[in-house]
């Protein structure tokens, strides 16, 4: 099979699009439940053909994410953060990145909108974060894995939704995930997302296999980089979580 790359998807996008394009991401990354398909990806590279599925909500209550967005907010541009030490460029379009790591469900929606506040179509967004005991994949213990790495295409409501683990927490940083967001050939927006801490010391004392890593030592107020603005609306699902954000970003 052919795993669809953030590279392909951008090309296919011009040619056969979004509807193809989502029907073509997964190659078995995608949640328990989705409707198997075949389709042609018409990538830089010339045509390849591979089974499919398209993308389903299974981490939860399968709520509609686009109905769970408030009112556009000031259409400020999202502030940029450091991509980083552990960031690894997996080029791969799937919306489920948890590649069997254990965890509470985390779905996270990303509406990504311009600096007019107009949702921001056949955008990538692609999300990276350690696991539940503060590994990345491709590092230490998780080296030479891709977990919790991949993206998504946004919609015709600029919104992108990746299925992933709540995420655990390493020395000298507060909970967070890291997102890019490409359009076209560019990459318009490097940042961090970041999470309630009441959320996170309830999950973390309540779950396996955060509840054996202790010692958790820096909070959102303590965070150097940490943003306010940045903050997932968190909301219960089933066993997990939705995380959703805005970002607004310079559509050139």
């Amino acid at each position: 099979m052919t795993h669809m790359t953030r590279r392909h998807a951008l090309a296919a996008l011009g040619s056969a699009g979004l509807g193809g394009l989502l029907a073509a991401c997964s190659n078995g990354d995608d949640p328990e439940g989705a409707a198997s398909t075949t389709t042609t990806d018409a990538g830089a590279d010339g045509a390849t053909t591979s089974s499919t599925a398209t993308p389903t909500t299974a981490a939860g209550s399968g709520t509609d994410l686009a109905s769970m967005f408030e009112e556009a907010g000031s259409c400020q541009l999202s502030p940029e953060e450091t991509e980083g030490p552990y960031y690894i460029d997996v080029d791969r379009i799937r919306s489920d990145i948890r590649d069997g790591r254990p965890g509470a469900p985390l779905r996270v929606g990303v509406r990504v909108l311009d600096e007019e506040c107009q949702p921001v179509p056949d955008a990538v967004v692609e999300l990276w974060h350690c696991d539940g005991v503060g590994t990345y994949s491709g590092f230490g213990d998780g080296e030479g894995e891709t977990f919790l790495r991949g993206g998504q295409v946004t919609s015709a409501a600029g919104i992108a939704e990746i299925l992933t683990i709540y995420p655990g927490w390493y020395p000298g940083r507060t909970v967070h995930v890291h997102t890019k967001v490409h359009l076209g050939n560019r990459e318009v927006l490097t940042t961090q997302l970041y999470f309630d801490d009441e959320v996170s010391d309830t999950v973390y004392t309540a779950t396996s296999p955060y509840d054996g890593h202790s010692g958790r030592d820096v909070t959102n107020a303590d965070d150097s980089i940490f943003q306010g603005d940045n903050l997932l609306t968190l909301s219960p699902d089933g066993d997990g979580y939705i995380g959703l954000i805005t970002l607004n970003v310079d559509r050139g």
